[in-house]
């Protein structure tokens, strides 16, 4: 969070003293300060909002998130149109993106993506087949409309759970996305999923867990969190224009903490063993920071933010 305010404040150069950190890529502290959430926020989620209807506002989250792929979404609004639950065609989208693949990757590296399940062998390729289950599960069988009368954000993602190609953590990922926008509003911190990458993360700090889950430990980390900072020396730590840290972020945290350890402690060995990324120089664009407007803390930013504060993100 160090380094996000350095660049925020127009900082070069030298960012940090630590050779990890500066060394390896890593996420923000919020996930929301990631390029691609800063991308669906600003131009996915609350672009033009009132030309779409909150069903439309839920499949454009889901179709951007499949890809998770800024150009990709801008290659199907170029040519397909303003993507809509009204418009929602498969197979014009599919035939797009079929011609697309044969140029460069449609889908983000940030997580893996299944595709395999009997119901949709009918169709080749992995996009096809998301797709479909999208018009499916979602549209035909009411799975948005269901969404819409979710009476909690854990209902929400166990609705997404119910399909065929979402699993635990996308689901969380997806109900979080949702919840950016004004569909829905639920407490941030009233649920949470670990993910693999944060499960390695608390196996490491919490090595006797006991009966707790890893969610447990989220959420004691997250009710400990001003005595943990003052225990252990952190107590200086600047939040995202007054927003604590919710439970999505902290969870995203110990993902990062285990790639971390794996360079800091490679004894403690949980499965991966090395990070894979290096960290780039950020290219030096301008950028205009955003965040849900329910949150309230937009108008504590900068009227422009350099690209290279936003960049530290996907690591």
């Amino acid at each position: 969070m160090d380094i996000f305010w350095k660049r925020y404040n127009g900082q070069t150069g030298k960012l940090t003293d630590d050779p990890i950190l500066a060394k390896h890529k890593f996420t923000n502290v919020y996930r929301s300060q990631d390029r691609v959430s800063q991308y669906l926020i600003n131009n996915v989620i609350y672009n033009q909002t009132e030309q779409f209807t909150e069903l439309d506002t839920i499949l454009r989250i889901v179709v951007f998130k499949i890809f998770n792929n800024i150009d990709t979404w801008k290659f199907l609004e170029s040519k397909y149109g303003v993507i809509s639950y009204r418009n929602f065609d498969v197979n014009k989208i599919n035939a797009l993106l079929l011609g697309r693949i044969q140029e460069r990757p449609i889908f983000s590296a940030a997580y893996m993506m299944t595709g395999s399940h009997r119901k949709y062998d009918a169709w080749n390729f992995k996009h096809e087949k998301w797709l479909a289950m999208v018009s499916e599960e979602l549209i035909s069988q009411k799975g948005f409309d269901k969404i819409l009368a979710a009476k909690s954000l854990q209902q929400v993602y166990e609705i997404l759970l119910s399909t065929s190609f979402i699993g635990p953590f996308i689901a969380y990922q997806y109900a979080i996305d949702i919840n950016y926008s004004e569909v829905i509003n639920f407490d941030e911190n009233s649920f949470v999923q670990a993910g693999i990458g944060s499960i390695r993360g608390i196996q490491k700090c919490f090595p006797e867990r006991g009966k707790y889950t890893y969610e447990d430990c989220i959420r004691y980390t997250l009710e400990n969190f001003g005595r943990l900072q003052e225990k252990y020396g952190y107590s200086e730590f600047k939040d995202l224009f007054g927003r604590s840290p919710k439970l999505i972020d902290l969870q995203n945290c110990f993902c990062e903490t285990d790639k971390y350890l794996r360079v800091k402690m490679p004894e403690l060995l949980v499965d991966n063993v090395r990070i894979k990324q290096k960290f780039d120089k950020p290219k030096d664009n301008n950028i205009q920071f955003f965040f849900p407007p329910k949150w309230d803390i937009n108008k504590h930013i900068k009227p422009c933010v350099t690209k290279s504060s936003q960049e530290s993100i996907r690591f």
